[in-house]
């Protein structure tokens, strides 16, 4: 069997510390004095590999890597190839509040504009047929559109018209009845643009987009023990004062796959256990939370280690959904949710760290303290994956049981014989 320095060494290595990681130019120096020295071949070259994969190349490197979500939640999802899109056109209310503000503001005005010109048009056509242009000022002609002598007039008519101005300069008299139907076919069209166009707008400004940026998301996630179990951990906060009701957590892993038939599955979502089962997915967000994922046998963190971490290619996508406090009842603003996402990749994910607190009691009151909420510091964690660690668990179990029977064995006490 190994000796128990070498099975401290690979469970437990030595630089993993129980204080925070607090940097020391004198351990640097130390360091980078003994890089120095001559070692073995083996040793030098696995020295080299390891300084590579650490350098700001190789990291640059990892991180230009093409993600699903990126950190701020935005996914990075182009759809393209759409044949039948007509389908957006049946829900036209969707397609118009989805749209980018540039675009929205052009079709609000747009709509606006091409009304008043279209009967403003109408207007000028009707008043040149008729011939009220050609007997301005006559108090003997009996005119259908008074005070409209060009398609200017006519225009701010149609204006005038449809928003309810009234100057009273130029006005549709009771003389013709194609300028009564005209009128009436014009403020039936301005009040259905009016209903539409500011219910999307009220829509769009009250559209709880903005308020997903103050909702935080630690910017690492890490790999430690937490009651004697391997767990993931990252940090999630919420910077307003108003708090998001009902707010729950969940998370994904993206992996593609290859199966047993030789299928390959391009990012393949899988489920990450956060507490579903127990309900502490369901969050009181009312001070920052460490978030925990326990790597057991139903996780697929379960074969893992600190080596193998470095080797593979996945990424977490993590969503938080709340309903905004501000919008009063539940039931009557479910269009009120608010989502918050976003990701970590394999290069992002520290083993063998832990959060420090940011919380503290200070004048009858628990004190939040934002600038340690992405601080991390060093703990002492196995190097083995969690599986590794529980056949290690179930194999001092069997040996510490085989060694109680065969003490009982020995303390037995021995049969006299008769006389």
């Amino acid at each position: 069997p190994p000796a128990p320095q070498e099975a401290a060494a690979r469970f437990y290595p030595l630089h993993a510390l129980s204080v925070a990681n607090i940097p020391n130019s004198s351990r640097g120096k130390t360091s980078a004095r003994s890089s120095t020295a001559p070692t073995p071949e083996g040793l030098q070259g696995r020295r080299c590999k390891l300084l590579e994969e650490d350098s700001p190349m190789a990291q640059a490197g990892r991180r230009q890597r093409q993600r699903y979500v990126t950190k701020v939640g935005k996914c990075q999802v182009n759809l393209g190839n759409i044949q039948d899109k007509k389908r957006f056109l049946s829900d036209i209310f969707t397609t118009i509040v989805d749209l980018k503000y540039r675009w929205f503001l052009f079709i609000f005005m747009m709509c606006y504009v091409v009304t008043w010109v279209v009967f403003g048009f109408i207007y000028f056509l009707d008043a040149w047929v008729r011939g009220d242009m050609w007997h301005q000022g006559d108090p003997e002609w009996q005119a259908c559109i008074e005070n409209v002598d060009g398609f200017v007039s006519a225009l701010l008519l149609s204006v005038e018209s449809q928003r309810t101005i009234g100057y009273g300069t130029r006005m549709v008299t009771a003389n013709c009845a194609e300028g009564v139907i005209l009128l009436i076919a014009q403020s039936i069209v301005g009040s259905m643009i009016d209903a539409m166009m500011v219910g999307c707008m009220f829509v769009k400004i009250s559209r709880p987009k903005k308020r997903a940026q103050t909702l935080i998301f630690s910017k690492n996630c890490v790999i430690s023990l937490r009651d004697e179990k391997l767990c993931l951990m990252f940090r999630v906060g919420d910077l307003r004062e108003s708090h998001m009701v009902d707010a729950k957590i969940r998370a994904k892993l993206i992996k593609s796959r290859q199966t047993a038939e030789g299928e390959f599955i391009p990012l393949e979502q899988s489920e990450l256990n956060l507490g579903y089962d127990t309900g502490e997915d369901r969050l009181f967000l009312v001070e920052p939370q460490i978030i925990c994922h326990v790597i057991n046998r139903h996780s697929p963190f379960w074969d893992m280690s600190a080596e193998s971490l470095r080797r593979e290619q996945f990424e977490i996508i993590i969503i938080l959904e709340g309903i905004v406090e501000a919008t009063g009842n539940p039931v009557l603003a479910a269009g009120m949710t608010c989502q918050a996402r976003t990701s970590y990749t394999e290069d992002e994910i520290l083993w063998g760290y832990r959060f420090e607190p940011c919380m503290s009691l200070e004048k009858g009151a628990f004190q939040v303290d934002y600038s340690r909420f992405e601080m991390t510091f060093e703990v002492q964690t196995p190097a083995a994956s969690a599986k590794e660690l529980q056949e290690l668990r179930e194999l001092e179990q069997q040996e510490h049981s085989t060694l109680s029977l065969y003490w009982d064995q020995l303390v037995q006490p021995c049969a006299l014989p008769g006389p």
